[in-house]
């Protein structure tokens, strides 16, 4: 069991805070699945301090525990007072974005740009930690180019003034999401820190899982979770020693109906499915002649059609 503060993660899962993913529908249905964690997509600081009424719904986390909410930001009053707002919503950590490589949140100095000036990184999370009464963590790359990786020097900084843990996505702002994830890092911070260590890139199967368990606190899985819920289970059969049932194609619609279902009822069924058209597909990889399906989700206007035609497909596999 992990401890992140006075939070207790009893399964080894943490699933990471995905931007158009990370909403109540997805983070309930990986806790069904036996996520120790979940952490929802990034919140701007300034959004909160502007009264976004958008950003107030996402950050309406229901009753989903043990669940995280990720800030970003680059302004130390700003996060201070999103730490503030964020004191009266219904999460038990905060983590702040050091690790977002995208152009848009660069450009303001934001995610992984923080990486590049350490004295700012530490001043905006001591403001957080003294503004919030829930634990602290961070999200960080190893730097922002191979020239600077800084990672380790900025997490035992943060460390000494108080967070509660490190996630380490084991790439450089730079590689973004391309080339291999360099677990060696992660390693090397887990045995230079005192506080939990999350190691996090390219945990996409059970074996990229036992290949990594020992490197680390605790694992993050992003990507490989999308239509994959079932690799959280998988993982939690082997640490009792198990072996999870064979996934079937009824397990995978069947899985990709509930999320579909989840998310209409939390969004409404026009933002759902279109937000769906993307996800929805994800469910189907690997299963036998699916492309077909695969694009007719893609391309679904309402429930009922996301319905049907994931009831066509089983019934084709049903007779192949």
């Amino acid at each position: 069991m992990l401890k992140i503060g006075n939070v207790k993660i009893k399964k080894p899962v943490i699933v990471a805070p995905l931007a158009g993913i990370s909403n109540d529908a997805y983070r309930s249905l990986c806790l069904e699945y036996g996520a120790g964690l979940v952490c929802g997509e990034m919140i701007s600081d300034k959004a909160i301090y502007y009264n976004n009424a958008k950003t107030f719904d996402m950050i309406d986390y229901g009753d989903i525990h043990p669940s995280s909410l990720q800030l970003f930001g680059s302004d130390v009053k700003t996060m201070e007072n999103a730490a503030k707002v964020v004191n009266n919503v219904n999460c038990d950590i905060i983590d702040i974005n050091m690790g977002c490589p995208v152009n848009k949140v660069i450009k303001t100095g934001a995610g992984s740009a923080l990486m590049k000036d350490e004295e700012l990184a530490v001043e905006i999370c001591k403001a957080v930690i003294k503004a919030s009464n829930k634990p602290v963590t961070v999200k960080m790359r190893l730097g922002f180019d191979s020239k600077h990786l800084n990672y380790l020097s900025l997490a035992k900084k943060l460390e000494d003034i108080g967070v509660s843990a490190i996630t380490l996505h084991a790439r450089t702002r730079s590689q973004m999401y391309e080339g291999k994830a360099n677990w060696d890092h992660i390693r090397i911070l887990h045995n230079s820190l005192k506080i939990p260590v999350i190691g996090n890139g390219d945990i996409k199967s059970l074996d990229d899982y036992i290949a990594h368990k020992n490197d680390c606190d605790a694992i993050m899985i992003g990507r490989g979770l999308v239509g994959n819920p079932f690799l959280i289970k998988q993982i939690n059969a082997y640490e009792q020693g198990k072996i999870y049932k064979e996934i079937t194609y009824k397990d995978k619609i069947r899985a990709c109906l509930k999320h579909i279902k989840k998310l209409v009822e939390l969004k409404g069924e026009e933002v759902a499915i279109k937000e769906m058209r993307g996800i929805a597909p994800h469910y189907l990889n690997g299963l036998y002649n699916s492309s077909i399906y695969k694009t007719r989700l893609s391309r679904a206007n309402t429930l009922k059609e996301a319905e049907k035609i994931l009831k066509e497909y089983e019934k084709s596999l049903g007779v192949v």
